[in-house]
């Protein structure tokens, strides 16, 4: 379908705009970039009871914010750790999509969130100081499910765009350390490759009326990918990057990207070698979308029924009895 209404009356305003940071520090141009991010924006999202707490981590400690259903204190709940993008180099727990997310999943899915602010990309810092964060912090929400109110078979791991990359990195980490794997794994439109695949004929052509503000050109996955690996594409290992690893182990996986987003390749072609490898997965196009369109209301229908999808997977999904399984080899080697 064409880009959603709500969108598509905004994108006049991105004409001429190449970068978002350069454009929000230009009192000229910032107007017109905070009403295109404003669209498709409704009333504020459900409430929730929020905690602050911190996850020990080899870089220091990871600071969390916890969300549960108001008045909510069942011993049993489900959980998910949720890993907000930016590019590795921007966001925060305290930005609307990402405390809109957590606050949806927690109201959808009566589930505890547990929102991850992870050290980003800038000032020096690189891989693997964010992807260590993310695992402490999944390891943190396993080993305290007692004290949350959660059933440690019932928790679930997810992110978007750079954050579901931060949460596969995370899965592959301690199924191969730990023995132990979420109960599933939650990406919405990732990038998970160290070079985006080719794009398909049709997703070419969907994309390529998009204002370059919108785009993820080769250029700039390059840019995003050797500032979080703090250098070239080939120091990448499949912790990193987990279209390079080997998938075999991983849990029910579900792979949400948009219609209008280049990298949905990467979804695609994750979501084709987790297939091949024997994991359980889905993958889901949300028609009309575009890049991280979860932030979006409940008259955009395409993103409340991605909402509900990952709320109903974070509701139903369950660790097998023992809870572990057989350490794999190590995701540093690639896929064959």
């Amino acid at each position: 379908m064409p880009v959603h209404p709500v969108f598509a009356e905004a994108l006049p305003l991105l004409e001429g705009i190449t970068s978002f940071e350069t454009a929000l520090a230009d009192p000229d141009l910032a107007p017109r970039v905070l009403a295109f991010m404003d669209a498709g924006n409704g009333p504020p999202p459900p409430d929730a009871d929020t905690s602050e707490d911190a996850a020990p981590g080899p870089h220091g400690p990871v600071p969390l914010r916890i969300y549960a259903p108001p008045g909510d204190d069942a011993p049993q709940r489900p959980a998910v750790v949720w890993v907000h993008g930016g590019g590795f180099r921007m966001g925060s727990v305290d930005d609307p999509s990402s405390d809109r997310t957590a606050r949806e999943l927690s109201a959808r899915a009566g589930a505890v969130v547990v929102n991850v602010d992870y050290r980003l990309a800038v000032d020096g810092v690189c891989y693997p100081v964010p992807h260590d964060d993310v695992v402490a912090a999944l390891r943190w929400v396993r080993d305290h499910a007692a004290e949350l109110g959660v059933d440690p078979a019932r928790i679930s791991l997810g992110g978007d765009s750079a954050g579901g990359n931060l949460a596969a990195g995370a899965a592959l980490r301690v199924r191969d350390d730990d023995g132990w794997t979420p109960a599933a794994l939650l990406l919405a439109y990732p990038t998970l490759h160290p070079v985006l695949p080719p794009l398909s004929r049709g997703l070419a052509a969907a994309v390529a009326g998009l204002p370059e503000l919108l785009r993820f050109l080769p250029a700039d996955v390059e840019d995003m990918h050797r500032n979080y690996l703090g250098g070239p594409e080939t120091t990448a290992d499949g912790y990193a990057m987990p279209g390079l690893a080997l998938l075999e182990g991983l849990p029910p996986t579900l792979v949400v990207n948009a219609e209008y987003d280049d990298l949905r390749a990467s979804g695609e072609a994750f979501a084709a070698s987790l297939a091949l490898a024997g994991v359980d997965v889905r993958l889901v196009t949300a028609p009309g979308m575009l890049h991280a369109f979860l932030i979006a209301s409940d008259a955009v229908e395409p993103a409340v029924r991605v909402r509900e999808l990952l709320a109903d997977t974070v509701r139903t999904a369950q660790s097998p009895q023992s809870g572990a399984v057989r350490p794999l080899r190590s995701a540093a080697g690639s896929a064959a």
